[in-house]
């Protein structure tokens, strides 16, 4: 009898608990939301993650923060999240680097493939290769010609070890035979660019199209396939000597592991009126970025085959963490 009344209850509290999840789900979201961003203020993951936020404040009547956690490539900031309670009010706007590139790079706190709830991937992104206007370099040819006549003189600023532009710079020189020094930074690094303290960078098109465009550094190459909308006169690596040469970004929002379907759901589906908006999708390719919108399942499996492709690419060029 005594069993049988304690099964009750927990049945009772069990159907209770769930009633409560539920109608928590349904209510999503009651207080504000952050997104994690992994970069610095400014950096190209940063501004994409705002005009994100922006409108899902507006859509939701609650405010969607975003919150800088800058560190190890956009590791630390994928941590945070990983080990948030799984509730919707802390997501993530990541890049690739810290989900795909980094965990064949170094030992991480967490597994992207088990720690995470993927949502949608929803915009890609070229990098450029330029260097500073006092560098007598005008094409991808003429900066190998100058750094085979001027060894040890040429350095590259990246956003940080193990992001795509690292990759990008590391297998560049292995390809061509020469040496640059690889500084890496935390997000943008375009004023040391400007002001010579490294003579070449390879940084998102988001951040350097728009200095390109002003002149004040020169752009050599692009790093997809296909030339960018956003800069159609910018040859790609492909077509300068480099065939098959491609090293883009992609940003995706995820949260926690065992993220609510329903939250999920209604996240994504936020997340494809704005990828409709005529208004973003302008701003969205003057920054050189491809509109995508994937579900859940082509995020996760897109994760699945690009760990290990980094991982052939990471050992074939010997590239570590001290590069």
């Amino acid at each position: 009898m005594i069993f049988s009344l304690v099964r009750a209850a927990s049945t009772c509290l069990l159907a209770l608990a769930f009633a409560q999840s539920a109608a928590a789900q349904a209510n999503w979201p009651d207080k504000p939301v952050k997104i994690v961003v992994g970069f610095t203020a400014g950096s190209s993951t940063d501004v994409t993650a705002r005009m994100f936020a922006q409108k899902f404040t507006e859509a939701w009547g609650q405010p969607v923060i975003v919150e800088n956690v800058a560190g190890n490539s956009g590791a630390i900031g994928v941590d945070r999240v990983a080990k948030a309670p799984p509730d919707g009010y802390t997501l993530m706007w990541s890049g690739n680097a810290a989900i795909t590139i980094l965990p064949s790079m170094q030992a991480l706190p967490f597994d992207p493939l088990k720690d995470l709830t993927p949502i949608s991937t929803s915009l890609v992104m070229p990098s450029l290769f330029m260097v500073n206007n006092d560098l007598p370099v005008k094409s991808i040819a003429e900066l190998i010609a100058y750094a085979k006549a001027n060894p040890g003189k040429l350095s590259y600023g990246t956003p940080g070890i193990g992001t795509p532009q690292h990759i990008a710079g590391e297998l560049f020189c292995v390809l061509a035979g020469i040496k640059m020094e690889h500084i890496p930074y935390r997000g943008a690094n375009m004023a040391d660019l400007m002001s010579g303290v490294v003579q070449v960078g390879i940084q998102n098109a988001g951040a350097a199209m728009p200095l390109v465009r002003d002149g004040r550094v020169r752009g050599i190459a692009v790093t997809s396939l296909k030339r960018s909308p956003g800069a159609p006169d910018l040859p790609t690596l492909a077509e300068q000597g480099f065939p098959g040469f491609e090293a883009t970004s992609w940003f995706a929002l995820m949260g926690p592991a065992g993220l609510p379907r329903p939250i999920v759901d209604k996240v994504r589906g936020e997340s494809l009126k704005v990828l409709a908006d005529p208004e973003m999708v302008k701003k969205f390719n003057a920054m050189g970025l491809d509109l995508v919108g994937s579900t859940p399942e082509e995020t996760r499996a897109a994760i699945a085959a690009d760990i290990p492709k980094w991982a052939k690419v990471i050992k074939e060029a010997n590239i570590k963490t001290g590069n």
